[in-house]
């Protein structure tokens, strides 16, 4: 009986990976100290330690992604190898996922158990009259026990239409998924190039939207509970739909420029489609409990 041997490519040595801890030490060391500086209105080093934190880690990103795409063209991978990097790209988008669902708990926690409890419900008669004497149950919380007042979002205009792009970009990305599997080039470049412009078209009515709610609203971060869930909701998944869209582009130009991926093995395709279809499921769910519910 014959036993086939399977290749494994072994990577060399990298400085990769100490770059990268020392630039994710840099932003961490550089948004404490610019937070200090902020607070105490004085001008500091933590911004410049942030700086060079941000383009140390995108030196260390351009870097150790240009050692693997070499590797991968060289025909260095083995389908073990392949299905590592699928493995990866799975527990990462988990790992996203259970980052969500801790804004989304705090969410819920906050609509449906001490919004009541602030009103008395239960057993929290007292509660409600120690902590915030003629409080109403309601959500949104338009008035802070601190006397700030501010108005709700409403999900219709630029809520609505920011979910129908997102939408309609998963369905043109698996149009350019088509294209890519059916090596045809001219709708896989034209449907990428579309799914790119509904993700900056996104992300530019996302910052209207932010400055209408600051100008004209009075909802801002400060502006209780309310403010903090909606800002830090909808910030962290306006910064993965920047991520996300910067992932796509760089596809975008490895198939334009550098003629990249094969019908037969286009994971890095696959992990861009993975991770936008993941971002535009959790802007679904945040459009129907934050704006909609």
């Amino acid at each position: 009986m014959s036993v086939h041997h399977q290749r494994y490519y072994v990577p060399e040595q990298s400085i990769w990976p100490i770059v990268g801890a020392v630039s994710l030490f840099l932003i961490g060391m550089g948004a404490a100290l610019l937070i200090n500086d902020l607070a105490k209105d004085q001008h500091g080093a933590g911004g410049y330690l942030l700086l060079v934190g941000f383009s140390l880690l995108f030196y260390m990103l351009f870097g150790w992604f240009k050692n693997v795409i070499g590797e991968s063209m060289d025909g260095l991978y083995s389908s073990q190898m392949d299905r590592s990097f699928r493995q990866g790209m799975s527990w990462f988008i988990f790992s996203e996922i259970m980052f969500f669902a801790a804004f989304f708990g705090a969410l819920f926690y906050a609509r449906m158990i001490s919004v009541p409890w602030l009103d008395g419900a239960g057993n929290n008669a007292m509660t409600g009259e120690i902590l915030w004497p003629n409080f109403e149950a309601m959500w949104p919380l338009e008035k802070t026990p601190g006397g700030v007042e501010t108005q709700y979002m409403p999900w219709e205009g630029i809520p609505l239409y920011n979910t129908l792009i997102l939408l309609t970009s998963s369905i043109t990305l698996q149009f350019a998924h088509l294209g890519i599997e059916q090596n045809k080039h001219t709708q896989l470049g034209f449907f990428m190039m579309l799914t790119i412009v509904l993700g900056v078209l996104f992300l530019g009515l996302q910052g209207y939207e932010y400055i209408h709610a600051y100008t004209d609203l009075g909802l801002r971060l400060d502006s209780g509970v309310y403010g903090n869930t909606f800002f830090l909701l909808t910030g962290f998944h306006g910064l993965h739909v920047t991520l996300g869209t910067i992932f796509l582009l760089i596809i975008f130009l490895r198939i334009l420029v550098k003629g990249h991926f094969t019908p037969e093995r286009h994971f890095g395709f696959q992990a861009a489609a993975w991770y936008w279809h993941f971002v535009d499921v959790v802007w679904l769910n945040l459009f129907i409990f934050v704006y909609v519910l």
